[in-house]
């Protein structure tokens, strides 16, 4: 199995999972240009994808999905709820192509097993995926207002997460958003804070070497090395030496990660 975190932040997210076999994406939150310049910088072809999975209709998800899906002729896979949020916001998409994907449902894909669960955030029905390939496990969950046991019972025990560190709570607090939108963002609803973020992975990591990437990184109130750090002495606290039993990776807005192998 193999990812790229193609783009991050709260600008718009998209990710690529693939093997051998099968090759998907996990949103198109950026534009239909900055995707195809993105899987060709990992030497991907969009005329190879199988499929777009979607984890709920904000436009920092969204945005080049029906683009995308017209030009390569993908399907996209949401749930129903998601569906009716999506049909007028990504343009016309063809019957054959719309497909549903329901919450704790598990699909197959070629050799690439995929699973969705429910995640909390204010979206008609939001979800993560995790991806299993032979042994080896991805999870992907961002857009968190919390980390509830469940999703901590489903996204446990892979090699690698992609997973939401979204912004520095002071930083926040001080910033120029409205209250209402702080307010939001700080709910069960609203996103994972670095502090969050890093409680939440120190109760789960196993410390066997598991790579992490800190996703969906707020532009005004957050920084990539602060969310790092946060992180890291949080894991650190708990007895996680980072660099050897857990290893923290960089995410981009505006550029892939490296393609990396499971």
């Amino acid at each position: 199995m193999r990812f790229s975190v193609l783009a991050s932040g709260s600008t718009g997210n998209a990710i690529y999972v693939g093997t051998d076999h099968t090759s998907l994406l996990i949103d198109v939150g950026i534009t239909g240009k900055q995707a195809e310049a993105a899987l060709e910088e990992i030497g991907v072809k969009p005329s190879e994808l199988k499929g777009i999975l979607v984890t709920h209709e904000h436009v920092d998800h969204i945005k080049g999905i029906g683009v995308m899906a017209r030009r390569y002729n993908i399907p996209i896979y949401a749930n129903l709820k998601t569906w009716n949020e999506l049909d007028g916001q990504i343009g016309t998409i063809k019957e054959e192509q719309r497909q549903t994907f329901e919450v704790g449902e598990r699909r197959e894909f070629e050799d690439l097993g995929v699973e969705s669960f429910g995640i909390s955030h204010d979206a008609a029905e939001p979800m993560g995926f995790c991806f299993y390939h032979g042994k080896k496990k991805l999870s992907v969950a961002t857009d968190l207002g919390y980390v509830s046991s469940k999703i901590v019972e489903t996204i446990q025990g892979a090699d690698a997460y992609v997973f939401e560190s979204n912004h520095d709570v002071e930083m926040l607090r001080m910033s120029q958003y409205p209250w209402s939108i702080k307010r939001r963002i700080l709910s069960d609803v609203g996103h994972l804070s670095n502090e969050a973020a890093g409680e939440a992975l120190g109760d789960f990591l196993r410390g066997q070497g598991e790579r992490v990437f800190l996703a969906h990184l707020s532009k005004e109130n957050n920084m990539m090395e602060l969310a790092k750090l946060t992180v890291k002495n949080i894991l650190e606290e708990r007895g996680l030496s980072v660099g050897q039993d857990v290893h923290l990776r960089e995410t981009f807005p505006h550029r892939p990660t490296r393609l990396e192998e499971l």
